[in-house]
């Protein structure tokens, strides 16, 4: 079972940048951030296919977020840049394994099984 711990969250103004990070234990070929307010259900932000890095973004953060990894450091990134206050949220590194070995189902969102517990990022006005 991969373990993943969040951790870059924090306050800044809207315009602004912010880096998550995810350190994971164990291996995916599948990773995934997704964001989650009090007032909404958990949603797909962006995702990566590790053995190719092929990478997918849901329409809101398209242009203005970015997902990678290194391997080296066994680390996925989220870049979130031109931040908006609706980008506001507690945000969930994710994992699944895909048994197809094809990028095209990483982005099945509602496939992904294992979660780390979420660091909170707030942008103000």
């Amino acid at each position: 079972q991969v373990q993943l711990v969040e951790s870059g969250g924090g306050s800044v103004q809207s315009g602004g940048s912010l880096r998550l990070s995810c350190a994971v234990s164990g291996y995916s070929n599948c990773m995934g951030w997704f964001r989650q307010t009090p007032e909404s259900s958990r949603e797909g932000v962006a995702t990566v296919f590790i053995d190719d890095g092929t990478t997918n973004f849901a329409e809101p953060v398209k242009g203005r977020f970015s997902i990678s990894q290194d391997n080296d450091k066994n680390t996925i990134y989220l870049q979130m840049n031109k931040l908006e206050p609706e980008d506001t949220a507690m945000y969930y590194c994710a994992a699944f394994w895909n048994r197809a070995a094809s990028s095209p189902a990483c982005g099945n969102w509602g496939a992904y099984d294992s979660w780390g517990r979420g660091t909170p990022v707030t942008v103000s006005p």
